[in-house]
């Protein structure tokens, strides 16, 4: 199971050093962080950048103790750069090793959203002229691909 998404604002104002210091996270300022990670994870689905984030369809109906849906190598690149962008609102300067660490994490999610997708051939396509498999009786067509392996709800692996 990922993080809730009020784990996610909460964790990014944990980075900002304002839980429990300046202010108090009442519901309003939660809400107002849960907008702020919508608006974000809207952007960078509009940038190519689809980690499964549940986007609300107006910004009243997302919920705080929603699943975010983030596979677990997301969810400190989502939080960092959401302290990034909620500090301003607060009058936080940002600490050198966050704005390090957001950055990090975003150009990490960006490569990986670059990767083009691998090109799986079709079982009737010709192997070609220099494969001669089909004189000894083979099939003369490349190979049916493998079935994926996909993670099922649970977390265990299943064999479509």
């Amino acid at each position: 199971m990922s993080w809730s998404k009020q784990q996610l604002v909460e964790e990014a104002f944990n980075e900002l050093a304002l839980r429990g210091f300046e202010i108090t996270l009442d519901a309003d300022i939660l809400q107002l962080g849960l907008r702020r990670l919508d608006a974000m994870m809207a952007m960078w689905d509009g940038k190519g950048i689809r980690l499964g984030y549940p986007l609300p369809s107006s910004p009243d109906s997302s919920s705080l103790d929603d699943d975010s849906n983030l596979p677990d190598y997301a969810s400190e690149p989502v939080f960092m750069n959401l302290a990034v962008r909620i500090a301003a609102g607060y009058g936080k300067q940002i600490a050198p090793t966050t704005a390090a660490t957001a950055k990090e994490g975003y150009d990490m999610l960006m490569a990986r959203s670059a990767m083009p997708p691998e090109v799986r051939y079709p079982c009737t396509m010709p192997s070609g002229a220099g494969n001669k498999s089909w004189a000894l009786g083979r099939n003369p067509f490349l190979p049916q691909p493998p079935e994926p392996i996909d993670a099922g709800p649970d977390g265990e692996l299943e064999f479509n």
